[in-house]
Formats: structure tokens, C-alpha cells, sequence
């Protein structure tokens, strides 16, 4: 299970992205990590912002309400959402 860090207005968790898959999907888990395959190439932030649209939709939350907080420059990353709780994300996710 992903760890999620919850805080005064919102939660944390990690992500593994691989980009240039061949769908957007969850792929599983990483370790305490959420893995997390893109379409998008890892240029000019296209990873990142194609992240933050697929998180959006999966948890169901607007766009600027997630945030990449570490790991812009790395398929590693530290995600931000604001405005929900850790029982939300794991209900979004599925566990």
C-alpha cells in the first residue's frame, strides 16, 4: 500500500512515472510509491503536466488543486493534492 502523508490542508504520497508508455494508467505500486505510466515524453514538462491531468482525473479532483512538489526533473516525484484526505485518495485508488 502507498504511504499518504496527510497534513493541515491536504495529502502527500510519491509517484513512479514512466513516460512513453503506451497508455495512461496505474500500474501498480513501487514500493511506497504509486507507479504511474504516461504517454507523454519526459521533455519540456510534458510528463509533469500530463501527470498532473491523469492524477486529476483518477482522484476526481481539479487540476490546481495538485501539485508536483519534488521530483520535476525526476521520474520520482512527490505529489501534493489539496483539499481532500488520505481515506479519499485510497477510496480513488481503489484501496
Amino acid at each position: 500500500m502507498i504511504a499518504i502523508r496527510e497534513g493541515d490542508n491536504g495529502v502527500r504520497f510519491a509517484v513512479k512515472v514512466h513516460p512513453r508508455a503506451k497508455k495512461n494508467a496505474v500500474s501498480g505500486e513501487v514500493g511506497d510509491a504509486l507507479k504511474i505510466s504516461l504517454t507523454a515524453p519526459p521533455i519540456d514538462g510534458r510528463a509533469n503536466e500530463a501527470c498532473i491531468a491523469f492524477l486529476a482525473e483518477v482522484l476526481n479532483v481539479p487540476r490546481y488543486s495538485i501539485t508536483i512538489t519534488s521530483g520535476q526533473n525526476n521520474r520520482n516525484k512527490m505529489i501534493r493534492v489539496a483539499g481532500v484526505k488520505a481515506e479519499w485518495i485510497r477510496r480513488r485508488l481503489g484501496g
